[in-house]
């Protein structure tokens, strides 16, 4: 069989555990149910197309096991007997459409065309048929797959069948992995730079797989394989709404939207009771806090948590939706009180599972006193952990999505580790890397009281910076910043206009320039 062949030829490990793991599924499935009970929902997408073939693989594999001749899947004059469903619609892109036909035309797919919306069709479809299960291609992160297990019964309200989802705790990576590895035709769109397909309506090629001016190519975008990481897959999906001038809020006032939105923002979560009992000083956060905002990100939120998996993941699950990227830290490692990463598999509603490559790293540190899958180091969020190599790092780092998991403990480690980060995201891509924020500092004794008023005239006349203030004592001068990373609006002439506009409110001499 030309699927199974492909996979047990490749040096992707990780592939071959989550093809292996897939079989599984679709294999108990085909135990459970006879083929004339099970269906397949095709809709012409990335994902699906994978299902698609794992089930022909499975489905052979399974009857093999059986000892019953079913010739090669590979030979165009086979039926693949699982009856497959397309629900067709007039919003689909024409080359989803064309796809699906000649998808259905080369593998001799029973298909069954639906033109209603899915939860009706479903009812109409099951009224007349004996399907009792159907596989679907969620996977971890899709709208639809919160709560879902490979085996979940369908939702109340909805008619009665069993949801399979062999590949929900596949990635994007993963995805990509299988279609290239096994060589097998997939929607031309994808080549054209649409990572996620949706309707004409809401979908539009990734921009970040936008070729640059310089390039020779004919094509505007890269194929969808190319994109750097996988957490941005619906990057395409368009959103129909009129932004809100007053969403964006800058120095206590309104402020450009779609200025504040070009910039990444992180938030920094540090695990730790006996931070909350001060017997322990963070100055991890200082140090992080002034890494990121020396990358050009924007700190939106830093917050210290309890040792305790809810308040971890409660904690991450705000702020993995609010920002870009969140740097967790602390509670990593055995002990009873490590449970940072388990809290962060729970923020994404998935299981802790062993990763074997992660394992042979821990077991090469600790030796002996390793003990396999029942160290609980060894098991990380399943389906969307990422492991950040670096020749440098005795172990990786662990990427969830957007949420990268620390292990320093210290601000000298912290050093070492960043470095190590930084280096290894730049070269995957996954790390946005943007112009730093150009600083321009005054120092004045003049009393907050005297200072208000201008500078608040200040903010309104230079919406593009960041205006602050503070003391480093009470007694001690006042420090007025004003910060900007804009190359387009010159950020740094903008600075300094704002510096030298608040002078000219005051006698001379009432302010002086700090250096940055």
């Amino acid at each position: 069989m030309e699927i199974d062949k492909a996979i047990k030829e490749s040096d992707d490990t990780r592939l071959k555990t989550k093809y292996n793991n897939a079989i599984y599924v679709i294999q108990r499935a085909l135990a459970l149910y006879s083929v004339e009970e099970v269906a397949l929902s095709f809709n012409g997408g990335k994902d699906s197309t994978v299902l698609l073939h794992l089930l022909r693989a499975g489905y052979y594999l399974h009857m093999a096991g059986k000892n019953l001749s079913v010739g090669d899947p590979g030979d165009a004059d086979i039926t693949f007997p699982i009856r497959t469903i397309y629900f067709e619609s007039p919003t689909v892109f024409p080359e989803i459409n064309s796809f699906t036909y000649e998808t259905a035309s080369t593998y001799k797919l029973q298909m069954d065309i639906i033109r209603l919306d899915f939860k009706s069709g479903l009812e109409a479809l099951l009224k007349t048929t004996p399907i009792r299960a159907i596989f679907l291609g969620v996977r971890i992160g899709d709208p639809t797959a919160v709560g879902q297990e490979q085996f979940s019964p369908s939702s109340p309200g909805w008619p009665p069948f069993m949801r399979v989802n062999p590949i929900l705790d596949w990635s994007y990576r993963d995805i990509w992995a299988f279609l290239l590895t096994c060589k097998v035709p997939y929607c031309s769109l994808y080549d054209l730079g649409y990572t996620s397909i949706g309707s004409i309506h809401d979908t539009v090629p990734n921009a970040l797989l936008c070729r640059s001016k310089s390039s020779n190519s004919e094509d505007k975008f890269k194929p969808a394989y190319l994109l750097f990481d996988g957490r941005l897959e619906r990057a395409g999906r368009t959103k129909k709404f009129v932004p809100d001038p007053s969403a964006a809020i800058a120095n206590g006032l309104k402020n450009d939207e779609l200025f504040l939105k070009s910039m990444p923002t992180a938030s920094v979560i540090a695990v730790g009771e006996q931070i909350l009992f001060g017997t322990v000083e963070d100055q991890m956060r200082f140090t992080l806090c002034r890494k990121l905002h020396s990358i050009g990100w924007v700190i939106s939120h830093a917050a210290v948590v309890r040792n305790d998996i809810d308040s971890v993941a409660d904690e991450v699950e705000r702020q993995k939706s609010m920002t870009d990227m969140v740097f967790i830290y602390g509670g990593v490692g055995p002990l009873p009180s490590d449970v940072t990463v388990a809290g962060v598999a729970k923020a994404f509603g998935v299981r802790m599972a062993p990763d074997e490559e992660f394992e042979k790293y821990l077991r090469h540190l600790v030796g002996e006193k390793f003990t396999g899958d029942r160290n609980e180091m060894a098991q990380l969020p399943e389906g969307i952990t990422e492991l950040l190599h670096h020749e440098k790092l005795s172990v990786p780092l662990i990427k969830c999505q957007n949420v990268i998991i620390l292990t320093a403990t210290n601000v000298a480690e912290l050093d070492e580790e960043w470095d190590c980060l930084i280096e290894s995201l730049r070269s995957n891509g996954h790390l946005v890397m943007t112009e730093s924020f150009v600083s321009k500092r005054l120092s004045t004794s003049l009393s907050d009281v005297e200072v208000a008023e201008p500078l608040s005239e200040i903010c309104i006349e230079f919406p593009d910076l960041y205006v602050g203030a503070y003391r480093e004592s009470r007694r001690g001068p006042l420090v007025i910043t004003f910060e900007g990373k804009d190359k387009a609006r010159n950020a740094a002439a903008a600075a300094a206009a704002a510096a030298e506009a608040l002078r000219k409110k005051f006698h001379p001499g009432a302010f002086s320039e700090i250096d940055c």
